[in-house]
């Protein structure tokens, strides 16, 4: 493989190709055979598809998330993120940037909720020195609990006045950060719409808690490699990082390449992971018939 044709495979597998995603099918087609992507690049950039560059089908001067809000294919982009939202045919979870979407297809979410999500989301979050969850971001989960979906401009209205806009954003982000709540819609007048997630999806959550987290960060580190085609063995461990130490990640490399799962490709000068090609089965020649 070279440079070029490693190139021109991310770019048909992150349609920027020039066939944009549209509607609701195409933008789950997408998200199913990426995996996951963010809404907008970002800046150091992180090997990802993004939805907007699917929605251009193309990955000249996208808007990044800062200057979205000027640009149209921004919006129309969004609108058809929020729809997939709506209809379960994406995940959104908190990457790196809480404003920059990170995006996963339904067959992949599982595998992510059992790397991040709560173990036992039956349980109340509770505050405390060593807890993720500040008494704000509980008093929040159980107005969502009791009267979710609710937008954010109503939780605030219920949490009280003295509720800084801020403040709620970190308590909102904490929740998601441990997925126990989920945006599940959004308008101009009332903002984000949250809702417990084991509510939303409850079967979803399910198949999460029940999967252990090497099966999970195996299928996680194998879909990423199909997501990008190849690359280097540390772009593997600073995507995955952002979710799990990465001497597990690295565990989870070194096994699937025991079990020949994964393997390498040289591209150029590069060695590169990717996940090893299906073996074509031989079928022999038939025979010429002998003439009598």
């Amino acid at each position: 493989m070279t440079d070029a044709e490693l190139l021109q495979a991310r770019t048909e597998r992150w349609r920027l190709n020039g066939q944009p995603v549209r509607t609701l099918d195409e933008a789950r087609a997408f998200l199913e055979s990426v995996g996951f992507c963010l809404m907008y690049p970002m800046r150091p950039a992180l090997l990802l598809p993004t939805f907007v560059g699917a929605w251009v089908g193309a990955d000249d001067k996208l808007p990044m998330r800062q200057h979205a809000y000027a640009d149209p294919r921004a919006k129309d982009a969004t609108e058809l993120m929020v729809r997939a939202l709506r209809d379960r045919a994406a995940y959104e979870a908190l990457l790196i940037d809480e404003n920059n979407s990170f995006l996963l297809a339904p067959s992949v979410f599982p595998y992510f909720y059992s790397l991040v999500g709560e173990r036992n989301p039956k349980l109340p979050p509770v505050a405390g020195p060593r807890s993720p969850y500040s008494p704000l971001a509980c008093d929040a989960f159980e107005i969502i609990r009791r009267r979710g979906p609710i937008s954010k401009l109503k939780l605030g209205e219920m949490l009280g006045g003295a509720v800084s806009n801020a403040g709620l954003d970190r308590a909102l982000s904490e929740l998601w950060a441990k997925l126990r709540i989920t945006r599940v819609d959004y308008t101009v007048e009332q903002g984000s719409v949250w809702d417990e997630l084991s509510r939303w999806v409850p079967e979803v959550v399910r198949e999460g808690v029940g999967i252990s987290v090497p099966e999970a960060l195996s299928a996680l580190v194998s879909k990423y490699l199909d997501c990008v085609v190849a690359v280097e063995q540390g772009e593997v461990e600073n995507f995955l990082a952002n979710f799990v130490p990465r001497t597990r990640v690295k565990e989870a490399i070194h096994a699937l390449l025991s079990a020949r799962e994964l393997s390498f490709v040289h591209v150029g000068s590069k060695s590169l992971l990717q996940v090893t090609p299906p073996k074509l089965a031989y079928v022999p020649k038939p025979r010429p018939e002998r003439v009598s």
